[in-house]
């Protein structure tokens, strides 16, 4: 075969070939081995088990092993410094949530990775809001009712939390200068300690996720007034969002997303992205998601959680700023 037929036939060989095997062909193949997605709490929680279900569906979809490592520590500082620093090669992925991509930076003086601009984001796993409940002892059965009663009695209202400088801290505070009032913020360690007064009347209200408070809604010990999301909560389907109890901007989502370390080439980032996509729009994983963990799918466009992001920083700065939150 002379030269010119020969790059022919070469050419129409390689149009043959499937997308993945041609990027193969090329050392463009992704993935070729196994990745490692960091996830920066324990393993055990709602973080660490949720991330591992995305992993399970990856790896089946892609054919490699993504693999879950857990490296707690420093309020997820020295996880997501791990994967700031490695490679940007798409084998090291972080298991991110809602502290790490949009409020750290504005609650630490200084982080040994800056998380506008290390992290590439991929794409939003899940997100829920939070649920506002209030003991029932205490009279107001509406959101406008409670804020009425917190302006007529200043400073007497509380709200529990799982810790200071938590996102559930940060909902409360967001709401507090959304309606005017000034709900005292009472943190514990933990939430477990947190329900134990609220339950008991000695806090009056708290914001919480709807897993953790169905229970004791469903059984009449817990009152919700609003949930803080845009859309009302499949579990809590007669729960108002803060939007139609008539409070603007005051939504508070909090999420798992998954993110790479800055450079990691877009085709990666867009692949992985399409992949989590039609993860998430299985049935099987939606009514596991939202019946384990009362969690929902996460946005699904790359561009929408990109922006979502940028305005979720400058978001919960003016919120830390205006609330002298500091980390302990």
């Amino acid at each position: 075969m002379t030269r010119p037929y020969l790059a022919v036939a070469l050419l129409a060989a390689s149009l043959a070939v499937p997308w993945g095997n041609a990027l193969s062909q090329t050392g463009g193949a992704y993935p070729v081995k196994p990745v490692r997605i960091i996830v920066t709490l324990a393993a055990g929680g709602s973080s660490d088990i949720v991330t591992r279900v995305f992993a399970q569906k990856l790896g089946d979809q892609l054919k490699q092993p993504f693999v879950v490592e857990n490296r707690p520590g420093a309020n997820s500082v020295i996880g997501s410094d791990h994967v700031a620093k490695s490679p940007p090669d798409g084998y090291t992925l972080l298991s991110a949530n809602t502290s790490i991509l949009t409020i750290h930076q504005s609650l630490y003086t200084k982080l040994p990775y800056d998380p506008n601009t290390d992290f590439a984001p991929i794409s939003m796993l899940v997100r829920q809001g939070t649920v506002l409940v209030i003991y029932p002892g205490l009279a107001p059965r509406s959101v406008k009712e409670l804020i009425a009663l917190a302006k007529a009695e200043p400073g007497t209202l509380n709200y529990a939390t799982p810790g200071n400088a938590t996102p559930f801290h940060l909902s409360g505070e967001l709401f507090n200068a959304q309606t005017g009032i000034g709900l005292v913020h009472v943190p514990y360690k933990g939430f477990q300690p947190a329900s134990v007064d609220l339950l008991a009347g000695r806090v009056q209200t708290s914001f919480a996720t709807v897993l953790d408070v169905l229970p004791q809604i469903k059984a009449g010990k817990l009152r919700p007034l609003v949930y803080t999301s845009f859309e009302r909560h499949a579990l809590l389907p007669d729960v108002p969002t803060t939007a139609e109890a008539g409070i603007k901007n005051a939504e508070s989502i909090s999420f798992f997303a998954l993110a790479a370390p800055k450079g990691t080439p877009r085709e990666i980032i867009t692949r992985l992205n399409a992949e989590v996509t039609r993860i998430k729009a299985q049935p099987e994983v939606r009514q596991q998601l939202l019946k384990d963990f009362g969690v929902e799918p996460g946005i699904d466009s790359l561009p929408e959680f990109e922006a979502f992001l940028r305005d979720e920083v400058v978001k919960w700065a003016k919120v830390v700023k205006a609330s002298g939150i500091k980390v302990e």
